[in-house]
């Protein structure tokens, strides 16, 4: 056989980092989940320490430490001088349970749901266009029927959901509304900043009945009880009770398109003339090419839910199909955007 010469072995046009980056995710994310559950930031929150200083508090060999550690470093949650590692105003903020912006009960609820992210699982989820979690089936049936699920599922989206909360209410005038309808509203985080950023604006939480009991306690613990509420009642089955502001976050990604609109024309039936609409979500970009963010929550809608992402454009032609005018589109932190409309 002839040898092949070096000018004949066909060049790639780009350089090879990004599908080395697909396994480097894969096995470098979770060193965070890992360090977290271990309580790595929770001993450093005390102060930073040495390497071996790590190992002999927690129990670890240099290897495994030294990895996680690195990783976490990497991804900015760490800082490594002289020896020390620490905190970074990053991790302090979001991985200590003493922050208001705590997210690792997020993560909690992750990693006791770990095997919905296996490669199996998604995997199945993409073939059979169906949720995994719980076994598979409605996660919402399983938190009404289960009140430990629904608990932890909701301090977990309480987690993730402060920080937001202290964002939206900025970016739209809500001088005008009296009362805001939380639905779906789940531990009533968004209720009880509006509440608390807007002075005329109070707020009542609906959703099912193990739901309201945790975001009961949420609003005890901020002291908002004589402006928060809670409303016990099945968004999909149960009239909404009077509001001139409908809210909703993280709902519509949990549903297809179809329900979505239910839940439109629902709020449009149910709000008098000048009542507001607005759904807080993270969003595809209208030529749907991205972001990441927007495509990763739809695969991780695709192991919980029967939702999907959307783009703005999707959403504000809801809108507008139900009869909403004014409607606009704003970022608000992070990976999040409003979208709202007005009834006329």
């Amino acid at each position: 056989m002839a040898q092949i010469m070096y000018e004949n072995i066909p060049q790639p046009r780009s350089d090879d980092r990004r599908v080395w980056d697909v396994p480097f995710a894969v096995y470098g994310y979770p060193a965070l989940l890992i360090a977290h559950r271990l309580k790595v930031f929770a001993l450093l929150g005390e102060g930073a320490r040495t390497l071996p200083e790590i190992c002999k508090a927690l129990n670890f060999k240099p290897r495994p430490a030294e990895a996680i550690l690195t990783a976490a470093t990497a991804l900015g949650f760490l800082s490594l001088k002289d020896t020390r590692y620490s905190l970074t105003p990053l991790a302090e903020d979001y991985l200590l349970e003493k922050s208001p912006s705590y997210f690792g009960f997020f993560w909690d609820m992750m990693i006791d749901n770990s095997e919905v992210f296996s490669y199996a699982s998604l995997e199945r989820a993409v073939l059979t266009d169906s949720p995994q979690a719980y076994g598979g089936g409605d996660i919402y049936k399983s938190h009404e029927e289960q009140a430990e699920l629904a608990r932890r599922f909701t301090r977990g989206m309480h987690s993730m959901s402060m920080t937001l909360a202290s964002a939206w209410p900025s970016v739209l005038n809500l001088t005008s509304h009296q009362l805001m309808l939380d639905i779906g509203g789940g531990s009533g985080a968004h209720s009880i900043v509006a509440a608390l950023k807007s002075p005329n604006l109070d707020a009542l939480v609906l959703d099912l009945e193990p739901i309201c009991e945790v975001a009961q306690e949420f609003i005890n613990q901020y002291g908002v009880q004589n402006r928060v509420t809670t409303h016990v009642a099945d968004m999909w089955n149960d009239p909404f009770p009077a509001a001139d502001l409908h809210f909703y976050s993280n709902i519509y990604h949990d549903w297809p398109p179809e329900r979505c609109r239910f839940l439109t024309e629902k709020s449009f039936r149910s709000l008098e003339r000048g009542g507001r609409l607005i759904i807080h979500d993270i969003l595809y970009n209208d030529e749907k090419t991205g972001p990441l963010a927007a495509a990763a929550y739809s695969m991780l809608m695709l192991g919980w839910t029967e939702g999907e992402c959307y783009s703005g454009a999707e959403l504000a032609t809801m809108l507008k199909d139900a009869g909403f005018h004014d409607i606009q589109v704003y970022p608000a932190f992070g990976y999040f955007n409003v979208v709202t409309g007005v009834k006329p």
